[in-house]
């Protein structure tokens, strides 16, 4: 399996993007390790692979707006994925 390398910032695009379709997995692992309350240095140090201590404010950067685009693909994005042309209503 090949590593797809990370963007300083995730997509705002309105619409999936090629990243996101690269990086699902990714998001997952960000969204169990906020809801396990895992701290963002170990998520962003494990999934990222970046020395939060070398890099904090980089690193704090990648991670929030990932986790931002993470959120956005539980809310918007996910009917993209399911080829609908907007969110299924709760």
């Amino acid at each position: 399996m090949t590593k797809i390398a990370f963007d300083d910032r995730a997509p705002v695009s309105p619409q999936l993007t090629t990243y996101d379709e690269g990086h699902l997995l990714d998001y997952l692992r960000l969204l169990d390790a906020d809801i396990e309350g895992a701290d963002w240095r170990d998520a962003a140090g494990v999934i990222f692979g970046i020395d939060v201590s070398a890099e904090p404010d980089r690193a704090k950067a990648m991670h929030d707006s990932h986790l931002a685009r993470a959120r956005w693909m539980t809310e918007v994005g996910y009917a993209h994925l399911l080829g609908c042309e907007r969110p299924l209503k709760r």
